[in-house]
């Protein structure tokens, strides 16, 4: 596979269809999910003449996760956002961990 090729998969992977799936229609309502994609590449060469053990290399990949949902109904359109359940529960714990810090500080100033 040379480059070209390379570089046209990866053009194709980032493709606006990939942050916005296909339409879905229930009675009246259009839902049209939308996804959050981020990608990146990499790539790399050598120096040597040809044969000497030196190569070079690439790589690359995408990622999406769910941002949500446009709501059409009724000519209005809405936002609901996707909820990511494992962020709220990491952010539960920072706050509880800081409040527990918070009180065993104040505990160890009165005595």
């Amino acid at each position: 596979m040379d480059i070209q090729q390379l570089l046209g998969q990866a053009t194709d992977s980032a493709k606006v269809s990939r942050v916005f799936g296909e339409p879905i229609h229930e009675g009246d309502v259009l839902l049209v999910p939308v996804a959050r994609v981020r990608g990146g590449a990499g790539g790399g060469s050598g120096t040597s003449p040809q044969n000497e053990g030196e190569g070079s290399g690439g790589g690359g990949g995408f990622t999406a996760d769910p941002a949500g949902v446009y709501v059409v109904k009724g000519g209005e359109v809405s936002w609901r956002p996707a909820v990511d359940v494992n962020r709220v529960v990491m952010g539960a714990q920072l706050v509880a961990i800081v409040m527990a810090m918070a009180l065993r500080s104040l505990l160890r100033r009165r005595r």
